[in-house]
């Protein structure tokens, strides 16, 4: 710390956050960490009344621009912690400017998201310099982190420099609105959180056996008899709402339409094409092994059925009208045998030397073509390729035009998949599945009565921000050139026991320890896990979301921040390794 006379001191927050660069505490929290930030004399500037952003017009950075110049004159962001820091007087800083070196880059995977942010001391003008719309975001985001006081007295740092990268370009959040409803406002707030954490793809899982709550032109039945009601869908309009939203916070909204299991609401308006619809999941006297579907919903699309193909093409057609993302989830996930082993025609196929993975051959080959022509990467659940019983020869899945999405096994799956020469977004259950550790929602279920286990949770225990931020994705069972084949990771939210009531506290900050990880990376520059540092900044994180209006849930009591290192273990250096 250096000693200042008291006419040039002013309170700013104590982060603790440490560059590779700096041996000292800067009194800077962004979130995510910054690949690179120096900072070396610790001074600040007042922000003058009249700032302004200074940007390249630009339809979605345009309204960005607008949505941080209005954050920044009103968040009135009040440390919990403070910090002397030299101010610097006779000067305050007037703009930021913003140069974007090519407008024309598409929101995309694999866009350049890079940008370089200073404030040189001494200068009315703070540069931000980006290669993309969706890099100038994040900058712009993270110049509003820097930001502290009430308005009008309004402080941040100059002589400071940052140049930051995304180390992975898919980082992810799905959320399941089938079993359970989330209104338009819900999905808009998860959004703006997600830009907030330089989150970049909401993963819309919309439609399951539950219900189908997706207007769509072609087949309007299908939402009207399919969903919970008529209160409870998404019409066109909503969901171009929801992309136009998505677009101007540097989020690609990738719908995903799951078949052809878990499709038992598509059997209200078309029961001909859905096999074991409105059958009970797990008959009883039946094994595992026998059972219909992995929860209560049953229902898969029936390949043989040529009714099938003429209803998924005009699913397909009108969700990517309304989505422009060139990624088309297809899901493909727990085709269950017992579902399918129903149907009498099936059944005959099955007698005459068929096999169940030839329906999912016969399915995939009628769809996944069509997909494509429509200039779309399709995104299947691993079980395509990796399920014990029912999956296609790769051959059936052109590497070109297929990513596969892991849910099991942790690495182990990861390593499977891109051995197999095959993209890779990973979603390992064991470690970024959110709806974990909740107990079960299943009724007359005797697993309640047995001491210890999961509770009724299939995938417990809840999965902490700290597993889920120690997490690497690229483990170390990956080579090289294996490891270039992993797009990001996502956090899943599934919503058998989640609504808007809890929605925020599921996500946040467990998501903003994903949005770290997959940003700057969970390691120092030592190589050493930092998941321990972070705990402060998290915290301090959380509280300037639920200031901006994202409930997100505490990870320690107040008193910790209060008392810096009192909360600590001794045993704080084994964590980290």
């Amino acid at each position: 710390m250096v000693t200042l006379s008291k006419s040039h001191v002013i309170l700013i927050p104590l982060l603790f956050f440490v560059s590779p660069l700096l041996s000292t505490s800067t009194p800077i929290n962004i979130w995510p960490k910054p690949r690179y930030l120096s900072w070396p004399q610790h001074k600040a500037v007042v922000l003058s009344p009249e700032f302004t952003i200074i940007a390249p017009k630009h339809q979605y950075l345009s309204a960005s621009v607008t949505r941080y110049l209005n954050l920044v004159r009103s968040e009135n962001y009040s440390p919990l912690v403070t910090h002397p820091v030299k101010l610097m007087k006779g000067y305050t800083l007037s703009n930021l400017k913003v140069i974007v070196t090519d407008l024309s880059l598409p929101l995309h995977h694999g866009v350049d998201e890079s940008y370089n942010l200073s404030i040189p001391i001494g200068s009315s003008s703070a540069h931000l310099l980006a290669r993309s719309v969706w890099g100038a975001m994040r900058g712009l985001e993270t110049f509003s982190q820097m930001i502290w006081g009430t308005s009008p007295d309004l402080y941040l740092p100059v002589g400071i420099s940052i140049q930051d990268s995304p180390l992975f370009g898919h980082r992810g959040v799905l959320l399941d609105t089938s079993r359970n409803y989330y209104g338009v406002d819900d999905i808009m707030r998860t959004i703006k959180a997600m830009s907030a954490n330089k989150l970049n793809v909401f993963h819309w899982h919309i439609t399951d056996s539950q219900s189908f709550p997706l207007v769509l032109p072609s087949e309007p039945s299908l939402a009207a008899k399919g969903s919970y009601g008529l209160d409870m869908v998404y019409t066109p309009k909503d969901v171009s709402k929801i992309v136009q939203y998505g677009f101007e916070h540097g989020v690609r909204v990738l719908p995903e339409i799951d078949t052809p299991g878990h499709t038992g609401s598509w059997g209200e308006a078309y029961p001909e094409i859905v096999t074991c619809a409105n059958m009970f999941w797990w008959p009883a006297g039946k094994s595992w092994d026998e059972r219909l579907a992995s929860e209560p919903g049953t229902g898969q699309l029936n390949p043989l059925s040529p009714k099938t193909y003429d209803v998924v093409r005009n699913v397909i057609q009108d969700v990517v009208k309304q989505f422009p993302e060139s990624f088309f989830h297809g899901g493909g996930d727990e085709v269950i045998p017992g579902c399918w082993k129903t149907d009498p025609a099936i059944n005959s196929f099955l007698s005459s030397g068929g096999t169940l993975s030839q329906l999912l051959e016969k399915y995939i080959n009628s769809t996944l073509p069509y997909i494509v022509s429509k200039n779309r990467t399709v995104v299947y659940w691993e079980d395509v390729l990796l399920d014990a019983q029912i999956k296609v020869d790769p051959s059936v899945l052109p590497k070109e035009h297929t990513i596969l999405q892991t849910w099991n096994n942790g690495p182990e799956n990861t390593k499977r998949i891109v051995a197999a020469g095959y993209r890779v977004i990973v979603s390992s259950s064991e470690f970024y599945y959110l709806d974990c550790g909740h107990g079960g929602f299943l009724g007359n279920d005797s697993i309640y009565d047995q001491r210890g286990g999961g509770g009724g949770s299939w995938c417990a225990p809840f999965k902490t921000w700290q597993s889920i931020y120690n997490y690497d994705i690229t483990d170390g069972l990956l080579d090289e050139e294996e490891r270039k084949l992993v797009l990001g990771g996502e956090v899943a939210l599934w919503s058998e026991q989640a609504d808007s009531t809890v929605l925020d506290s599921r996500l946040w900050p467990r998501a903003s320890a994903l949005a770290e990880s997959l940003w700057s990376g969970n390691r120092d520059e030592k190589g050493v896990k930092r998941c321990g540092k972070a705990v402060d900044r998290l915290h301090l994180w959380r509280h300037r979301m639920v200031i901006r209006g994202i409930g997100a849930e505490p990870i320690q009591p107040l008193w910790c921040l209060k008392n810096p290192g009192m909360c600590n273990t001794v045993h704080g250096a084994l964590q980290d390794r």
